[in-house]
């Protein structure tokens, strides 16, 4: 039998800062709640009852190496344009909240951020506007072989040089080449950094 496939339709995350969570995912990705009670919240930024869930069950603790841990890496929403995601970038960093680190995948242009309980939430732009191309691209580019972690960028400066005028194309080639780099390159937690660092 054929495999019916469904749709990604929410994900769900234990906390111990239920508030804090609901608060922050607010300001990042607009979501309103739908419901909440004294242990849980569902929340949603568009049509769907719910997409982004919080259970706060009694008795969770912090986990001191959640990082060494298996876990779910990120969770990602796409912009439909450079212009929604950086001025969403501008608005966030006005209110303090600012990415963890930023990287040019090729096949997309991606900012990562943390929420409350250190989940990584990453915002991006595809960068080809197609799936179907950027699909295509990072199955037979030779660029996304060598380099499929991404090249580091500092997102402050690309805001500058977007609101400067650098069009979308030249913009994109310069932050994959390094143009845009940090100051510090940051260490994510990568298996061989080394590999990452020869992409820049």
């Amino acid at each position: 039998m054929p495999i019916i496939k469904p749709s990604l339709h929410h994900v769900t995350f234990r906390t111990s800062r239920l508030q804090e969570m609901v608060d922050w995912y607010g300001k990042v990705v607009g979501v309103t709640v739908t419901f909440q009670d004294e242990h849980n919240a569902w929340t949603t930024n568009d049509a769907a009852n719910h997409r982004v869930a919080f259970l706060s069950v009694p008795g969770i603790v912090e986990d001191p190496d959640k990082f060494q841990h298996n876990c779910m890496h990120h969770s990602a929403f796409e912009y439909e344009s450079l212009d929604a995601l950086m001025e969403s970038y501008s608005r966030m960093a006005g209110e303090n909240i600012k990415p963890a680190f930023c990287l040019h995948h090729g096949i997309t242009i991606s900012l990562y951020y943390r929420d409350p309980d250190r989940n990584f939430v990453e915002l991006q732009v595809d960068n080809f506007g197609d799936w179907a191309k950027s699909t295509r691209w990072m199955q037979v580019s030779e660029d996304f072989r060598t380099n499929s972690i991404g090249s580091f960028f500092d997102a402050e400066k690309v805001l500058q040089a977007h609101k400067a005028g650098t069009d979308f194309e030249t913009l994109s080639r310069d932050i994959r080449q390094g143009d845009y780099k940090p100051d510090v390159i940051p260490n994510i937690g990568l298996p061989e950094p080394d590999a990452v660092l020869r992409g820049l």
